[in-house]
């Protein structure tokens, strides 16, 4: 299923994304900042039993890919978990999938652009507050921006060398500390409680998370009906293997690792001395800066789709007539970025992460039966064995995490939800193009 060319003329998107640099764009967006403060998180929960629940989370995962990569499989637009929900259950649901969407992509690149920051004041203290923290905010996101404005290409290229670079961190990381392990830390003595396993696996699910928002920009994808399932299983499977090898060095060599704010500064510290500290900071603001410029590369795309379709007013989906990119989704886009990130509301933001993130997994997994029984003359291209089945588990391991989601957040979510119900509505009102045939 594909959606056909606007009949205005304007210029098509280029398909500059190829099957490697999808890849290195899922990795990128997985592989966030969270992993420097992460190890020493799950093992309070559960000690040595953090890696069993990397594992159980990377099995979940990998069900919850299985759907995704069959539902992709049959789209070849922008918009991602957007797009599967309107096609399977109808422009209003599709809306506030992409809706929310956006929204936590805004609230996450604001996160971690003050994560940058911070970790900036450690070799320059003079951005660490006021005018100084604005004026590199402002710097950082202009960059990207203008870096994204220029071609989809270049963007690409750029992710290709955060990746590489942040993977090649975890890589030495793993590598070195893995001499300097003492194994007769692992002890699996006390089994944890559901509690707390339950709690570790439900942080380590959006950990992994990333292959979700990844397939937005699909209308930039070369082949993305072949490229995306390949993508995602060859990325989840990078990313398991490393955040389950940085988790065993953290518990090899830090015998206070529950109750360390940076484990991953205070494990290379034990084995590369005084400039173990300056070497994760400098990590740290590679793994952010790589994370917000594959936030600023899928999040605008949302946008693109929700115009392409005629669910916000059109101006959104023009394209630039030289960069042949989503122009007017990235400049807004970056505008609100820019304003949470200094503002500091993003926090507020952040707590509607869970469940919109649980929703849409959920709707994603559930569209995998409705649209074999709905298109059964067009098969998948990609088809899972068992797929109503697995499709059914994955949606009720969804209800499980959510069942451990806090009321307030669904609170908050509510209050987003209908924000957007009202801008779906003015839209209507004021005659937007109609939906497009998909």
């Amino acid at each position: 299923m594909t959606s056909p060319s606007v009949a205005a003329p304007r210029p098509d998107l280029v398909r500059g994304i190829r099957r490697w640099d999808f890849v290195a764009l899922i990795i990128n967006i997985t592989i966030g900042a969270g992993i420097l403060g992460l190890p020493a998180k799950i093992y309070a929960l559960v000690g040595a039993y953090s890696l069993v629940a990397y594992v159980a989370a990377a099995a979940i995962v990998t069900l919850i890919i299985l759907c995704f990569a069959e539902v992709s499989s049959r789209f070849s637009g922008a918009g991602g978990p957007y797009l599967y929900a309107r096609e399977a259950f109808g422009p209003l649901v599709g809306f506030e999938v992409g809706w929310l969407l956006w929204v936590s992509r805004l609230a996450s690149f604001a996160a971690l652009c003050n994560l940058f920051v911070d970790y900036a004041a450690y070799f320059w203290p003079a951005v660490g507050a006021g005018l100084g923290r604005a004026g590199l905010m402002a710097g950082l996101i202009t960059a990207l921006t203008l870096l994204n404005l220029v071609g989809v290409r270049q963007a690409s290229r750029a992710n290709n060398v955060f990746t590489i670079s942040k993977v090649l961190v975890l890589v030495v990381f793993t590598v070195v500390g893995l001499f300097f392990v003492d194994w007769r830390a692992f002890s699996f003595a006390v089994a944890p409680t559901y509690t707390g396993f339950s709690s570790a696996v439900l942080l380590l699910i959006f950990t992994f998370s990333g292959f979700d928002v990844a397939a937005i920009p699909a209308a930039e994808i070369q082949q993305p009906q072949r490229n995306v399932p390949f993508a995602l299983f060859t990325a989840i499977g990078t990313v398991a293997v490393l955040f389950l090898l940085v988790q065993v060095v953290c518990i090899g060599t830090l015998p206070n690792l529950a109750s360390s704010e940076r484990p991953l500064a205070s494990a290379t510290q034990q084995f590369l001395g005084p400039i173990g500290a300056a070497f994760v900071a400098a990590a740290a603001m590679l793994t952010a800066l790589g994370t917000l410029n594959a936030l600023m590369l899928t999040g605008p795309r949302l946008l693109f789709a929700l115009a392409e379709q005629g669910q916000i007013p059109a101006f959104f989906g023009a394209t630039h007539p030289r960069f042949r990119t989503p122009y007017v989704a990235i400049l807004v886009s970056a505008v609100l970025k820019l304003v949470l990130a200094i503002s500091g509301t993003f926090i507020y933001a952040l707590t509607l992460s869970t469940i919109i993130r649980l929703a849409y997994f959920a709707l994603t997994c559930a569209a995998l039966p409705v649209l074999r029984r709905r298109h059964p003359e067009r098969p998948a291209p990609f088809r899972v064995l068992g797929g109503t089945v697995v499709a059914a588990l994955c949606v009720a391991l969804c209800l499980w995490l959510l069942s451990n989601s806090a009321a307030n957040e669904a609170r908050d979510v509510a209050i987003v939800a209908a924000a957007g119900l009202v801008l779906y509505f003015l839209s209507k009102q004021r005659g937007s193009t109609g939906p497009r045939q998909l």
